[in-house]
């Protein structure tokens, strides 16, 4: 069984650009995120997870999710991921321009 609190990366198969969030109930929470009910994401279905992270506690979730969205972050994430990015059309080369949306 999972830990409660996960933090996620979503990939958008329309625009080939990446979403970062957080959230207590994963399975939930994309299929919100694909049924048009976020409004940070609606205009970018189909999404696909590709990464994810589960924590104890709510605050390291939260933490982790804030860093993601850094610099740092969004290098660390690009480098994890440089396969996956690359085998799906990732379409933002920049880093600065790596596509962060909040919920």
């Amino acid at each position: 069984m999972p830990l409660p609190f996960c933090v996620y990366v979503l990939f958008s198969q329309k625009d080939h650009l990446l979403y970062i969030g957080y959230t207590s109930n994963l399975e939930r929470r994309i299929k919100s995120h694909n049924n048009g009910e976020n409004i940070s994401t609606k205009s970018r279905i189909p999404l696909e997870l590709i990464f994810c992270e589960f924590y104890l506690f709510k605050e390291d979730a939260l933490d982790r999710e804030k860093y993601f969205k850094t610099s740092m972050g969004k290098k660390a994430i690009k480098l994890m991921l440089k396969t996956t990015l690359d085998k799906l059309g990732y379409k933002n080369i920049n880093l600065k321009k790596l596509v962060i949306l909040t919920h």
